[in-house]
């Protein structure tokens, strides 16, 4: 059954007894829970993730990151992933058979992943192949399918990460004269502006007409950037950053790489979610920052620093809808399917689109510094 059909049953609602407990119940219960399933048990959380969610995570961090800790956790029968949906294809990628990979809310999936789907590449690689030859390598970042990640391992391609984006981009020029990045066009386009390449010489594919957007000789073109984007990081604007220049002119303002170039451009420092997170452990007491990242991060960073003056970028930020999608209530739920012995919101990848997806994540893994 596959996901559309998936969300239409009852197994994907949340049962109405969840809606109705406290949440002190429910933390006691989860807690009770985890006590008895003991090491069979695993909870990786995404940094975006909800407080009520996360203070119940055995570890935090980026979505390749969870799944390679779920991965070397042989112990772990049940992985509970708190992430999107693309984040728990990939734990189920790279862990054994005998671990069950879990996802609290079905719905919960990722709007920049959701842009690029194997149909739409498929006919962009025809056309792009018609129009270039066999001098393109895909590259696809990690917030994407399963479908997407094995596409580029089986054209000779590779994933990439926000951390290890440069290192890739070096390495996919080594073996071919053009890249297309999927399916975020503004890490790709960043990446490669830091490393040298006009924005002139960037095209963009439209999956929604399949054009290939761009004025000029074809044959100029070095990067081919997917027309994708995070919903999150694309509320930072130049607005942002001026109104903030005018009135705290000593803020450091420090954003993600997939923010707009434009907003790369005017910000003090950019990189990704652990970058991030790292600057500001290291920065001086008393200093000031404005984070262009989710706001459920924000504020648990603010939290987190309560001797430097922290605040959002974007005073009007929400936090990332569908990774909201996973609470307490959807949580326990997860938890109490798994002691009931049942098999409800089970996420597995088959092992063809499995394998060729390793292939392009052992690619990454190969050339990343």
């Amino acid at each position: 059954m596959g996901l559309t059909e998936l969300l239409k049953t009852k197994e994907a609602i949340l049962p109405e007894k969840y809606r109705n407990m406290e949440e002190a119940a429910m933390e006691q219960r989860v807690h009770d829970i985890r006590k008895e399933l003991g090491t069979s048990l695993f909870i990786p959380g995404h940094h975006y993730q909800k407080d009520e969610v996360i203070q119940f995570a055995d570890a935090i961090g980026d979505s390749l990151q969870l799944a390679q800790v779920s991965a070397a956790n042989r112990a772990a029968k049940h992985i509970v992933f708190c992430g999107v949906h693309f984040m728990a294809e990939t734990a189920d990628i790279l862990t054994m058979d005998s671990q069950t990979v879990y996802l609290p809310d079905m719905r919960a999936g990722c709007s920049m992943a959701d842009m690029a789907d194997i149909y739409q590449t498929e006919r962009a690689w025809t056309a792009l192949q018609g129009l270039f030859g066999n001098t393109i390598i895909p590259l696809t970042y990690v917030n994407s399918t399963a479908a997407i990640k094995a596409f580029t391992g089986r054209n000779g391609g590779s994933c990439v990460t926000s951390s290890n984006a440069r290192s890739i981009v070096k390495w996919a020029f080594t073996q071919k004269e053009r890249l297309l990045f999927l399916p975020d066009q503004h890490l790709g386009r960043n990446t490669a502006f830091d490393m040298g390449v006009p924005l002139d010489q960037m095209a963009i594919w439209n999956p929604m007409t399949d054009t290939l957007e761009y004025d000029g000789d074809l044959d100029n073109i070095q990067v081919i950037l997917w027309k994708g984007h995070c919903s999150v990081h694309e509320n930072f604007t130049v607005s942002n950053i001026e109104e903030l220049r005018r009135t705290r002119p000593d803020v450091n303002i420090i954003v993600h790489p997939e923010c707009r170039r434009e907003v790369v451009a005017l910000s003090h420092d950019n990189g990704s979610t652990k970058y991030i997170i790292e600057a500001i452990e290291k920065a001086s007491p008393g200093s000031a920052w404005a984070i262009g990242t989710e706001m459920n991060l924000v504020k648990r960073i603010i939290a987190q620093h309560p001797d430097k003056d922290i605040m959002s970028l974007n005073p009007n930020m929400c936090p990332c809808l569908t990774m909201n999608r996973i609470d307490l209530p959807h949580l326990l739920w997860s938890l109490e399917t798994i002691m009931e012995g049942g098999t409800g919101n089970i996420i597995t990848v088959d092992e063809e689109t499995a394998a060729q997806a390793r292939l392009s994540l052992e690619r990454m893994l190969a050339q990343a510094d």
